[in-house]
């Protein structure tokens, strides 16, 4: 580990394909995005990007980070990935991060959901958004709809269309073929709900995404 220097060491090629995979998706919504690198003890670097669903997208790999927190360029690291040599991260960009990440831990299990039910909303959503959207993308009506309510007595979570959006755009489900399709993810196929007081944040098999609740509700009795 070359401590407190802004080098990022993933040493293996399957973490650093799938690191590589999920930067690739983040730049595809955004050329210009930047990723948020916070190391989780010793063996473990979380990525965070936006997605342009107001949520935040987050994969978390075996690497080396030499500082505990940088925001830098997506496509440095993703170029830097290529060689298996530690990614000199260069200048931080941490101004260009705004807003707070949610905490790592306190989440409470809601409940788990078919993947492919969150697929079949997606779809729904892309056809009312082509029926109803803009130049400027999908109406904001329909990127807050409520479209699954998970409940765990006595606590009920409320998931909008920006959190399923988020999720596929990301690709964290798996599934045949080139793009994720309802009939193409196997009905084992789960994901898995969260939540704090004030964060919702939806587990699949590649990543997760992570939204701040509006007008949330305590998990624990008063």
């Amino acid at each position: 580990m070359r401590s407190q220097q802004r080098v990022l060491h993933v040493s293996d090629p399957a973490e650093r394909e799938n690191l590589a995979t999920f930067l690739s998706r983040a730049i595809r919504l955004d050329v210009a995005a930047v990723v948020r690198l916070r190391r989780r003890g010793d063996t473990f670097v979380s990525a965070w990007v936006t997605t342009g669903f107001e949520a935040l997208a987050v994969r978390t790999v075996s690497a080396e980070l030499g500082v505990d927190d940088v925001t830098v360029g997506a496509d440095l690291v993703l170029a830097g990935l290529g060689s298996g040599s530690p990614i000199d991260l260069g200048y931080s960009m941490d101004s260009a991060w705004r807003g707070a990440l949610p905490p790592s831990d306190g989440f409470a299990h809601i409940d788990d959901v078919p993947a492919r039910t969150l697929v079949e909303l997606a779809e729904r959503g892309a056809q009312l958004a082509k029926e109803h959207g803009s130049s400027h993308g999908p109406p904001a009506s329909l990127l807050d709809q409520t479209v699954l309510t998970v409940s765990a007595d006595p606590v009920s979570v409320e998931v909008p269309m920006r959190v399923v959006f988020a999720l596929t755009a990301m690709d964290f489900i798996p599934h045949s073929g080139d793009r994720a399709e309802a009939r193409r993810i196997p009905p084992s196929e789960i994901v898995r709900v969260r939540a704090t007081n004030t964060w919702l944040r939806i587990d699949a098999r590649y990543g997760s995404v992570a939204r701040r609740r509006g007008g949330a509700i305590p998990l624990t009795p008063s």
